[in-house]
């Protein structure tokens, strides 16, 4: 997303940039269905303060494991907007997770933290989905064992002092939700799609994996986000592929990139005009990022490498100003030049998108501290909202 033709060869590599339906703005040239709607997308070229490390948690919370956190830890984005905005409807969680496991434990998503332990993200990928239905059982029977279940949580909530057992509750509450309800298993329900628009968005496999540590490459993940969010969902994560090329036999990154690159391509620019179509694009956010940048240079094993210096981010929806770049790298692609944005503007904005005032929005850690949402005065990035 930040080509430097003009650049040595072992910095600007083989793709060439092609323009875009938005003047001055050029992108890689596999990536020609967002070329043609670019005017749907903002693209931040200088997102700075990342780790280096392996790590998702940033993407998820904005902070990094080594930061001092509150007690009970830092929330992901989706427990906290859970926690201060509840569910839209009982038969859906605010927060799902569509994100699948990886053997690489710190891709994961990660716990509530201080936030609830009934605000996590609510995962319905894998073998949790077919537990969302009742199978031969009815309501009243249903009604019954929860009944003996409140008993026996009574005597536990009696002498529980961690608090988590109020989560249990909300976590029961929820469960009678999903179970008693269609709504959350028909939005997961793709055969109740248009064949037409599940076409656009591509197929994928949930079981072949470009990296055994990486997820799968599933555009369809893009679609159910999209009909979770019509079914009430506030926040729906997804996980896509992995895009670490060190280069090496079998993983030289521009052969991968060929061949993971078009697979996103439909799927993401699917989700935007999906989302524009259905009138959801002024209230639905779309961030897409990772938990760092690539070096500049091209190793000799035909990869790039680990560098948190700068990285990208790449948004569409929520009433943004979109078909504009925000930032700019150095001639060489290893440095910002312009407009550094940090992960907190990011988040400030995506509160900011969703109506939650970070400057007044506080939560309680696990031992009554409030913290604030975002830390030093982030803002929601100015040349978006």
């Amino acid at each position: 997303f930040d080509l430097k033709p003009d650049a040595p060869r072992d910095i600007a590599g083989p793709h060439r940039p092609i323009g875009t339906n938005v003047d001055g703005i050029q992108i890689c040239e596999l990536f020609p269905r967002m070329a043609k709607m670019m005017d749907k997308f903002a693209l931040i070229r200088s997102l700075v303060g990342a780790q280096n490390d392996h790590d998702a948690f940033q993407c998820y919370t904005g902070h990094s494991r080594t930061e001092m956190a509150p007690a009970g830890g830092w929330a992901p984005f989706g427990s906290i907007v859970s926690q201060v905005q509840g569910p839209v409807n009982p038969a859906t969680p605010a927060f799902v997770s569509m994100c699948y496991e990886c053997t690489h434990g710190p891709y994961n998503e990660p716990g509530s933290g201080m936030v609830n332990v009934a605000h996590s993200g609510f995962r319905p990928v894998g073998p949790t989905r077919a537990d969302m239905k009742l199978q031969g059982i009815t309501y009243d029977r249903l009604a019954d064992r929860t009944r003996l279940q409140a008993s026996v949580d009574q005597f536990r909530r009696d002498v529980d002092a961690s608090g988590q057992m109020q989560g249990l509750d909300s976590f029961t509450q929820q469960a009678m939700g999903i179970l008693t309800s269609s709504k959350l298993a028909e939005a997961l329900d793709l055969s109740k799609e248009d064949p037409r628009i599940v076409a656009r968005y591509g197929r994928g496999d949930e079981v072949k994996r470009i990296d055994e540590n990486g997820a799968p490459r599933v555009p369809q993940s893009f679609l159910a986000a999209r009909r979770l969010v019509e079914a009430g969902a506030r926040v729906v994560t997804v996980n896509y592929s992995k895009w670490d090329w060190h280069g090496g036999k079998g993983n030289d990154i521009f052969t991968r990139e060929r061949e993971d690159f078009p697979i996103f391509d439909q799927a993401i620019t699917a989700l935007v005009e999906d989302l524009h179509q259905r009138g959801m694009d002024k209230d639905t956010t779309v961030l897409v990022w990772g938990e760092f940048g690539r070096t500049p240079r091209i190793s000799a094993q035909v990869g790039r490498d680990h560098w948190p210096r700068v990285g990208m981010a790449l948004m569409a929806g929520g009433g943004m100003r979109c078909g504009q770049v925000i930032g700019s790298t150095d001639r060489l692609g290893g440095e910002a030049n312009s407009r550094p944005v940090t992960y907190q503007e990011v988040f400030a904005t995506l509160y900011h998108n969703l109506g939650i005032d970070v400057n007044t929005t506080t939560i309680m850690d696990a031992k009554g501290r409030p913290y604030y949402l975002v830390d030093n005065g982030a803002q929601p990035i100015r040349e978006l909202v």
